[in-house]
């Protein structure tokens, strides 16, 4: 015997999937009939008394009438908790009427009717605050007993325990039912969070990748047009790095959007160099570092200092000279791995940090380092610090 996809694709959709939101409205229903509609089996007895013919036309009238008001009360209560809830007040009022409704249904029918102060307690902790749950359930249960005896059924002390137990276990039900909804809340504020500080690495990665690389493209290209008359062959070969800087940017952009883009400070020094060169600034900066014991993170986070500060340098300074040094120091907080980038230059026309800055500044402080940025007395300082393990003295580009 073959299965049919098709019929086990649309009996799944009709099943209630427990621990998951509600689909549509459909599904919305069906679970609040599902769980009201447990607690309707306490109706057997109050039904079998109506039609048994104990009770007068006039009785029995009457008790349907009751019954039918009782359930409609606790099915609008319930029910319409269980997705907008009532105001508090109103609330309160139809609680009261449910039970005022099952003591007078009881005085006058017979004791069968006991069992209707199960859904009285039912709607108290299903509808009440927990504090007055907790005393309107036990109100509840002794009301019912001092009606059981003064009915004469000794089967109302057993009945109190099953009240006592149906109510607290609501309450229960309904603190889970919170808690659930609440966590389904964190759940998407979590997911949202995540996405926007993706949102924020794919964009300070972009600026930092591109601000460097489209500014080395821009002085490379200005250097071939002032060679292109006299000295082709210059010029061409200023094409070339052209080229080859524009396709590093484009494997950096999509490392940098696959998230696996991680900068290394050799390569960022050397980078540094060109850069600095291209755009006539005298440079003085270390051939390369040792990072001996250096976390990846505290390197990588470093590195893109390096490149934000170069090419500020190059961009907005109109320095002539720019001197870097990496340098290795024991704080109180252990070691730190500090880059200095000092420049003879303006250090912009920006009366506060850019959205460079303030992106690199984000970045150090996820590694655990710092960044301190100003001008000096002869241009323009930038210090990024950064832990770092144990090692020897890293040295400075003097």
């Amino acid at each position: 015997m073959t299965k049919d996809p098709a019929a086990d694709h649309v009996r799944a959709e009709r099943m209630i999937p427990l621990g998951e939101p509600p689909r549509d409205r459909r599904d919305l229903f069906l679970r609040k009939v599902l769980w009201i509609g447990v607690w309707l089996v306490f109706l057997s007895q109050p039904v079998h008394d109506l039609v048994s013919g104990s009770h007068t036309t006039a009785g029995t009238v009457a008790g349907w009438l009751g019954l039918a008001v009782f359930v409609g009360i606790y099915l609008t209560l319930v029910f319409r908790n269980m997705g907008t809830p009532l105001p508090p007040r109103l609330v309160i009022a139809l609680v009261l009427v449910l039970g005022a409704l099952a003591t007078l249904l009881c005085f006058t029918l017979g004791p069968s009717w006991l069992g209707l102060y199960c859904y009285v307690s039912v709607a108290c902790g299903a509808t009440l605050p927990l504090r007055a749950a907790y005393w309107a359930i036990p109100g509840t249960a002794g009301l019912m007993l001092l009606v059981g005896l003064h009915a004469g059924e000794r089967d109302a002390q057993d009945l109190v325990i099953l009240v006592l137990l149906i109510g607290f276990a609501m309450t229960g039900v309904v603190q889970l039912i919170r808690t659930t909804v609440e966590l389904r809340k964190a759940r998407a504020t979590v997911a949202q969070l995540a996405a926007n500080e993706e949102r924020l690495r794919l964009a300070r990665d972009l600026h930092d990748l591109l601000g460097h690389s489209l500014s080395l493209i821009t002085l490379k290209s200005e250097l071939a047009g002032r060679m292109l008359p006299g000295h082709p062959d210059k010029a061409a070969q200023q094409v070339a790095d052209i080229e080859q800087v524009s396709r590093q940017a484009l494997v950096d952009v999509r490392e940098a959007v696959t998230g696996y883009r991680r900068p290394r400070l050799a390569a960022e020094l050397a980078g540094a160099q060109v850069a600095l060169a291209a755009a006539a600034v005298i440079a003085d900066i270390p051939a390369e570092a040792d990072l001996t014991g250096v976390p990846e993170e505290s390197e990588s986070a470093l590195a893109w200092a390096l490149r934000e500060a170069i090419t500020n340098v190059v961009r907005h300074s109109g320095a002539s000279r720019c001197t870097v040094e990496v340098l290795r120091r024991q704080t109180l907080d252990g070691p730190t791995l500090e880059l200095s980038v000092e420049d003879n230059g303006s250090g912009g026309s920006g009366k506060g940090p850019g959205n460079g800055l303030t992106g690199l500044t984000e970045r150090l402080e996820k590694a655990g380092g710092s960044l301190e940025a100003g001008r000096v007395k002869h241009g323009f300082r930038l210090v990024a610090r950064v832990p770092a393990g144990a090692g020897a003295h890293v040295g400075s580009g003097a």
